[in-house]
């Protein structure tokens, strides 16, 4: 029997949208003569519906759609993720797996881990099931799961769903299948790679993984649908960061075509940056994105990407000089944009700093020219990029990187202004590997832009290591600070000086508040700003 494993990029409550989706990709399905087609985690509403499960208007919706759909199901096999009301204490919905035949649930499995680390809040909204299920299914028996379920391994839980399933029959199933919306961060391949070996090896088992694709809000998701056999190697994967269908020969457990192997690499993150601004935009309406150029990597990087992600027509790039704005920066803005293909116009703020200048001269008088008034040029520029947005209905791509999101090196309403932060889960260090692939073929990115000094230039001959230690430095320090959560003296003992560590420590926590106010940004890294990671603004701990 063919089984097709599908990876659909739902929208988060379009029920009537997923659904049609779900309907065209078992229509594949059928006329690949497949037997059975499995689909990721709440593949019907989409994951993660966060608090529209609170919203009993919602539930009601999605019951009347699942309904329907399954009515409309037949002549093949489908599992698909979707929420299951229950009754009684505890609650009142399931996070389930269904397999449908011939316009019926013929089995059900209900996800037992229930993860509440980083992004993920589910016992927040779900209770978890108790039974570990094998389902028959046309002479196979199909061990289900959902997600969470196969990594107890790398986690502390008190229940293993897989352990107890195949102590549950005497009959050993013929493969485990896992439907998942498991988000996407660099290194996450190597990881889920390496706990689903471990699990197959060490249970003989066969695996048929099954995830979720997308961008959805700040997280994404990579699909990279498997199968893993029994010595713990990929038989066959899916394209990462793209709908597809990937077709099993349950007889022999091999896919159609050559089997892909899936690796952490740049080459990934860019893809997912891509897919991520993409799907932000069309899925909340917008066509067309406006940014500031400022002759610098992050922005050269970010309208990359943009171009890559919604078509070079669809981008307008603008250069904001000042009067400590180089020649040299205008020039390789302009050069960048005419490589991209993307509109490119220039506005100078000199004006505008002049009138703020005499509005605030009353106030200022007898004080000297300090951080206020280079904050000043980004908030004119932060105001005159939200005007285009408003005007002509982009939506403004702010350019900052984690690096200065980390210690506070950007402007409140000035370069935080917008709706979307591309690269603010994206390290300094990464900007630059970023660049050198978009420039692998040819030069996209001009090459003054990448081996020139990053200056802000907010006042004359400046440089952004004025302010910062040198990124070389600072980088590996955020990184075992925000990712491994190492301590100062733990971060101090890998070599780094115990006063520069302190001091970015501080940095970290005295702008907590800014990062509070930011736009939202892309999850590419194992711990990223936001949902994720939930400091108090106000708090006095010192390490």
């Amino acid at each position: 029997m063919n089984i097709a494993l599908i990876q659909t990029n739902p929208v988060i409550g379009d029920l009537d949208y997923n659904s049609a989706l779900l309907l065209a990709w078992i229509e594949r399905a059928k006329e690949r003569r497949c037997g059975l087609a499995v689909f990721p985690e709440l593949a019907l509403c989409g994951y993660p519906p966060q608090d529209l499960l609170e919203r009993p208007a919602f539930l009601e919706a999605h019951d009347r759609a699942l309904e329907r759909l399954i009515r409309n199901i037949s002549g093949i096999g489908v599992l698909l993720g979707a929420l299951e009301p229950r009754r009684g204490a505890g609650k009142p919905i399931y996070n389930s797996a269904l397999l449908i035949e011939n316009g019926k649930v013929v089995s059900r499995a209900r996800k037992q881990l229930l993860p509440t680390y980083d992004v993920f809040d589910e016992t927040r909204y779900f209770e978890p099931g108790d039974v570990s299920v094998i389902a028959p299914f046309r002479g196979l028996r199909l061990g289900l799961s959902v997600c969470e379920d196969i990594w107890f391994q790398d986690r502390s839980y008190p229940v293993d769903p897989v352990t107890n399933m195949l102590g549950s029959s005497a009959i050993k199933m013929d493969c485990l299948i896992n439907i998942s919306a498991s988000p996407y961060y660099h290194g996450k391949l190597g990881e889920r790679k390496e706990v689903f070996s471990s699990l197959c090896r060490t249970n003989s088992l066969t695996l048929l993984y099954v995830n979720q694709v997308g961008g959805q809000d700040s997280l994404i998701f990579d699909g990279h649908s498997m199968v893993m056999g029994p010595d713990g190697r990929i038989n066959g994967s899916a394209p990462g960061f793209s709908e597809d269908m990937l077709l099993v020969d349950s007889a022999c457990w091999r896919v159609e075509g050559a089997a892909e192997q899936p690796r952490d690499s740049m080459v990934q993150v860019l893809d997912a940056l891509t897919l991520g601004v993409r799907d932000y935009l069309h899925k909340t309406g917008f066509k067309t994105a406006v940014l500031g150029l400022s002759g610098g990597i992050d922005s050269a990087v970010t309208a990359a990407v943009a171009c890559r992600a919604l078509g070079a027509d669809h981008v307008l790039a603008v250069a904001l000089p000042s009067p400590y704005t180089s020649q040299a920066s205008i020039d390789d803005a302009r050069r960048l944009a005419d490589n991209l293909g993307c509109d490119f116009e220039t506005m100078s703020i000199s004006r505008a700093m002049e009138a703020y200048r005499a509005t605030l001269h009353p106030f200022f008088r007898g004080r000297q020219e300090d951080v206020t008034e280079q904050n000043i040029q980004a908030r004119i520029r932060g105001n005159l990029l939200m005007a285009l947005s408003n005007k002509f209905g982009h939506l403004l791509l702010s350019t900052g990187n984690k690096s200065e999101m980390a210690v506070g090196y950007c402007t409140l309403y000035g370069d935080m202004s917008g709706g979307l932060a591309v690269l603010a889960d994206v390290p300094k260090y990464m900007v630059y590997e970023l660049a050198h692939l978009i420039n692998q073929n040819k030069e996209i990115i001009p090459e003054r832009i990448i081996t020139r000094p990053p200056t802000a230039e907010l006042k004359p001959d400046q440089y952004d290591q004025d302010d910062l230690p040198p990124y070389d430095v600072l980088d590996p320090i955020l990184t075992a600070y925000l990712e491994q959560h190492l301590s100062l003296d733990a971060i101090t003992a890998m070599g780094f000086n115990r006063q520069v560590v302190a001091d970015i420590i501080r940095r970290i926590k005295l702008n907590e508040y800014k990062r509070k106010q930011a736009p939202l940004g892309l999850k590419i890294t194992s711990k990223a700003f936001g949902h994720g990671r939930r400091y108090p603004v106000v708090q006095n701990f010192k390490e």
